[in-house]
């Protein structure tokens, strides 16, 4: 347990209720400008009573410094302009599942930056005062931080990872990731992007049917009947992909099929086609630009494995 700091001035009690506000954590001016001298930071320090972080923060405890304080800490350390910025902006929004590796804060182009081994803490012609949330810690609005995090993470899967929990999790829809998208000037991963957001606006469809028959076709594999009218316990809808002579079908799945009010559709959908005979592949769209070979294998598999048996 970490040793407690008796408020034994006025100051000290001051500084004690703000750093319960900021996950144990105030910058130096902070507690500076409550009243708590220098001589009185380095003799608590000394004592092992707090400790500090970095040059521009103190932490009110001799404890494990929590998530939250690191965060403070990390802005603080950054500036008066700093704010959390890409995957660490998102987490302290809210977002669930995802594990931040080191925190990241951005700066205005020309701040002074104050290198610290803990934080990466960056210059960016990105930065604005218009995209920043100040309700708690500083950081980056939901929709502009899932886009730069989707920039800045190391691989495509996590970039599509990142901005797939961003509207699933409903930090920000998929119109105000596009508005963000569309701010990207130049950018290894811009045209990632830009596929994605499409995929979550669900507003290329067709398109990607057509893609996946030309992919199809540069794989040596049957082309399918595509748009095949089907009636079923739900009505009647249309398959994406068909090969009737083999009882073959694919559904390619935009975002929306993992919603809540899809799953039900979905499942009476597929078991039709299923009580009907047909071997049903469902191909996430997201999964064919993650792990595209999986996808064509389990394809090229079911129409090898035989043509539908006579009725």
């Amino acid at each position: 347990m970490p040793a407690a700091t008796s408020p034994d001035t006025p100051a000290v009690a001051a500084a004690l209720a703000l750093a319960a506000q900021q996950g144990g954590v105030v910058s130096r001016r902070q507690v500076y400008r409550l009243g708590v001298t220098r001589w009185q930071l380095r003799g608590q320090v000394r004592a092992r009573r707090w400790q500090l972080i970095g040059d521009q923060s103190v932490c009110l405890h001799n404890g494990v410094v929590s998530d939250v304080g690191h965060r403070w800490a990390a802005v603080f350390q950054g500036g008066p302009r700093a704010c959390l910025d890409g995957a660490a902006a998102l987490v302290a929004g809210g977002l669930q599942r995802y594990e931040v590796e080191r925190i990241r804060v951005s700066v205005p182009r020309g701040a002074r930056v104050r290198r610290t081994p803990l934080y990466d803490i960056r210059q960016t012609r990105r930065w604005s005062a218009e995209d920043l949330v100040r309700a708690g810690v500083p950081r980056t609005r939901p929709a502009t931080a899932a886009v730069r995090a989707a920039l800045w993470v190391a691989t495509d899967r996590q970039a599509t990872y990142v901005l797939t929990s961003t509207v699933q999790q409903g930090l920000a829809t998929a119109e105000m990731l596009g508005r963000e998208a569309l701010r990207i000037r130049r950018d290894r991963r811009r045209a990632l992007v830009h596929a994605v957001v499409a995929d979550l606006l669900d507003g290329a469809r067709t398109l990607d049917e057509a893609e996946v028959v030309r992919e199809l076709a540069r794989r040596g594999i049957p082309a399918p009947t595509r748009q095949v009218l089907r009636r079923g316990t739900g009505g009647r809808y249309y398959l994406d992909l068909c090969w009737p002579d083999h009882g073959v079908v694919v559904e390619i799945d935009g975002i929306h099929h993992g919603w809540v009010e899809q799953v039900v559709p979905d499942a009476v959908r597929q078991n039709d086609l299923v009580l009907a005979g047909d071997r049903v592949l469902r191909v996430p769209l997201l999964g064919l630009r993650l792990e595209p070979d999986v996808f064509y294998g389990q394809i090229e598999r079911a129409l090898a494995a035989g043509s539908r048996p006579a009725a």
